[in-house]
């Protein structure tokens, strides 16, 4: 008997200590609401300036062992055009907030890490998403559990639902078997970890025939773990994965991707940032023809992280207002040339520091052979470089310290592209294969007449280097002026003028 009621005293002086602990706890997420919002704001500004959109939270009712609340995003401007968010439309989500320290949300799941909350997050279904519920028979398309620690940091497991989505007029349907997203961020959002992994997605619409079109995307994955550099740069390690996509038109196959892999990563090392992006596919296909696969590898360094991140921001800012302009999305000249200035105008900064950039290599490849080419330049920052060297090109020898570039076409391997390509033409195997060996021959002829390639081992080969205003061609040497007289403005140098 004695043990028993030892036993029981146990228990509820566990309980009492538990909603003690669970109410503190409740009292303390309260006390958080207003910083996670201020928080949020600020990164919704950090990321997308232009959107003009805020968070704010409604209705909150605190409880011992849960509370819950809403929290709405929504314009900040009702003046302006294109915003993402009219005037009067909010997105509004549900919150259920489970206390810590063992909220029983996380009970369930069998963790027993302590936790300030678990979240439950759902979509509110209010007018501006209501074609949302329809799809999913009234369920939030999206939800996500979330548990805070009590030093803030969170880890989000976000799920949405399949959507198949028909519109029977314009011929369109979509359809997608719905994902995930795990996101794992320390409390101020610089340490961040994410992965994603969606099934199926499929796209299929009318084109402008009036014929049906149907992409079909497969196995598409999306992982990192970033962090932000002292400049605020977010650099870190990606990756993206899809198994294949396919398109066709009218029921005809007409394109096809296989093993799309793409991977980055970046560092930083005060002041400077460097990294890698390696992109690969395993194969393509067009019109069910084979063409090979391929990869770029892409190395950039020592790029200034002030510089960088100054870049990005006018950028996306200047993109941002030229895409918000009237009538800019039905006119593609007038967009081109906006773009056009917006690089003109921010590369030289981007410039800073000399940095570096390799392709090394860029290459394709069959069951004939492969192909390369490879490229290394050391690019000056403009604004370092005095005085100009008489005779050359100001803009080209500010912006170029040295270039080195070599292409290697592998003839075999370009005539069996060229005889898939007659194929899908309509050509049969013998004749197409006699009109890819004449057009890649015709080909490393007419380089070799204008002094453009080479031929080396069954090989058409270009290269070109670049240094001190001097530039070598295949091995031939000349000034940059005499370069670019030949090659950018039609003329021919003087035999003397060129060093063999």
């Amino acid at each position: 008997m004695k043990k028993t009621k030892i036993a029981i005293g146990v228990v509820v002086a566990l309980g009492v200590i538990w909603t003690g602990t669970a109410w503190f706890t409740g009292k303390q997420f309260e006390n958080h609401i207003d910083e996670l919002v201020q928080q949020a704001n600020a990164q919704l500004n950090e990321i997308a300036p232009d959107s003009r959109l805020s968070v704010s939270y409604q209705n909150y009712q605190r409880g011992v062992f849960h509370s819950s609340a809403q929290f709405v995003i929504q314009a900040r401007s009702q003046t302006k055009d294109n915003a993402v968010l009219k005037p009067g439309q909010s997105l509004v989500f549900n919150e259920r907030i489970d206390h810590g320290p063992f909220p029983f949300a996380q009970l369930k799941k069998f963790n027993l890490v302590p936790s300030m909350a678990s979240v439950h997050t759902e979509l509110a279904n209010t007018p501006l998403v209501q074609k949302l519920f329809d799809l999913t028979n009234g369920a939030s398309i999206i939800q996500a559990d979330t548990r805070i620690g009590y030093r803030g940091a969170s880890v989000s497991s976000i799920t949405l639902l399949p959507v198949d989505f028909q519109n029977t007029p314009q011929g369109e349907h979509y359809v997608w078997s719905g994902g995930t997203l795990d996101i794992d961020s320390d409390a101020d959002g610089d340490q961040v970890k994410f992965a994603s992994d969606i099934k199926t997605i499929s796209l299929s619409s009318k084109n402008e025939d009036n014929m049906p079109v149907l992409f079909n995307f497969d196995g598409f994955k999306l992982s990192g773990k970033t962090h932000l550099s002292t400049q605020g740069v977010r650099v870190g390690d990606q990756s993206m994965t899809l198994k294949s996509m396919t398109a066709s038109a009218n029921g005809q196959d007409m394109l096809a991707l296989e093993g799309v892999n793409v991977a980055s990563t970046f560092d930083a090392n005060d002041p400077t940032i460097s990294g890698k992006i390696n992109i690969a596919l395993n194969n393509l296909k067009l019109q069910q023809q084979s063409f090979g696969q391929g990869a770029l590898s892409v190395t950039l360094s020592h790029f200034d992280g002030q510089a960088l991140k100054t870049f990005s921001e006018n950028y996306n800012n200047q993109m941002i207002s030229l895409l918000n302009q009237p009538g800019m999305s039905d006119d593609s000249e007038r967009y081109q040339e906006g773009v056009r200035q917006i690089l003109t105008t921010n590369l030289p900064g981007l410039l800073k520091g000399n940095p570096e950039l390799t392709i090394a290599p860029l290459s394709w490849k069959n069951d004939k052979g492969e192909s390369t080419f490879n490229l290394t330049v050391h690019f000056n920052d403009p604004g370092s470089v005095s005085g100009d060297t008489p005779g050359t090109d100001i803009s080209f020898s500010r912006v170029l310290k040295t270039l080195d570039s070599k292409l290697v076409i592998n003839m075999d391997m370009a005539t069996e592209m060229m005889k898939h390509v007659a194929m899908i033409e309509g050509y049969q195997d013998a004749d197409a294969n006699k009109l890819a060996d004449q057009q890649i021959k015709g080909l490393a002829a007419m380089g070799q007449m204008f002094k453009l390639t080479t031929q080396q081992d069954g090989n058409i080969v270009a290269s070109l280097q670049y240094a001190a205003d001097q530039v070598t061609m295949n091995g031939e040497k000349m000034t940059l002026m005499q370069f670019l007289s030949r090659y950018m403005l039609g003329g021919s140098p003087a035999a003397e003028d060129v060093t063999p």
